[in-house]
């Protein structure tokens, strides 16, 4: 990143490491994922999609497949109970374990592991341009700030709940999430970077961890229409 070359040096280095270490430790879990992929569902395993990268640069971010083929044609946002989640599936997305192939992506140089989530060019346009040209500075992430806040955001998207999900996600949502992805690069440190691997690994073993809410007490605030559905939702980030 601009101005902290030491920061994004180190950074890159802690990536190589803990994402090689994070391969080889999960390597008997994506080698059970796979062969129940390819055993269920369609038959596939990886899914790969174009997403916006440092520079705005696009690189495949890579996936283990949780929706049918076809889906992207009908959006890419992903709604409660949204019928496209094969069965497997639901249990890939819910443990996370769904993003482990993006390791390679971090290893490739393509994300780091923490940093903004990486989005289509479609759902990137939605930023507003200060903060495109934010994110544009250093790599999208396995996880980020806005993957941890919005670790429910399925939740937040219930039909039920949401009169318009898709206009909801695109004019509230997504607007507020860009201006929680540019915190963390205006805080771009090796301490928050850190503290975020901890906070990533803490929720997805304790998913209902508000400890993220005490270390990072200054990113911005949701506007009402989140909190209203949150409250609806009962989904609690606090």
């Amino acid at each position: 990143m601009e101005g902290k070359p030491f920061t994004s040096f180190i950074i890159r280095l802690l990536d190589l490491i803990f994402s090689a270490i994070g391969l080889i430790i999960t390597s008997p879990i994506i080698l059970i994922v796979t062969i129940i992929l390819l055993l269920t569902g369609e038959h596939k395993v990886f899914y790969l999609q174009e997403r916006v990268g440092k520079g705005g640069k696009p690189f495949k971010i890579i996936k283990f497949v949780t929706m049918r083929s076809g889906s992207e044609k009908q959006g890419n946002i992903t709604l409660k109970n949204d019928p496209r989640v094969l069965p497997f599936g639901k249990f890939l997305r819910k443990t996370k374990i769904n993003e482990l192939p993006q390791l390679i992506n971090v290893l490739k140089g393509d994300m780091s592991l923490v940093g903004w989530r990486a989005q289509t060019y479609d759902i990137f346009s939605h930023f507003t341009p200060d903060v495109q040209q934010a994110l544009k500075k250093i790599r999208p992430g396995v996880s980020g700030i806005g993957p941890v806040m919005f670790r429910s955001e399925e939740e937040l998207l219930d039909p039920k709940k949401v009169p318009d999900p898709r206009k909801f996600y695109l004019e509230v949502l997504t607007p507020y999430k860009g201006y929680v992805e540019k915190w963390y690069v205006d805080n771009y440190s090796i301490k928050n970077y850190l503290l975020i691997i901890f906070c990533t690994i803490l929720i997805v073993l304790f998913p209902k961890s508000t400890l993220h809410m005490k270390l990072f007490k200054n990113v911005p605030t949701p506007p009402q229409e989140i909190l209203k559905i949150k409250a609806l939702a009962n989904v609690s980030d606090e």
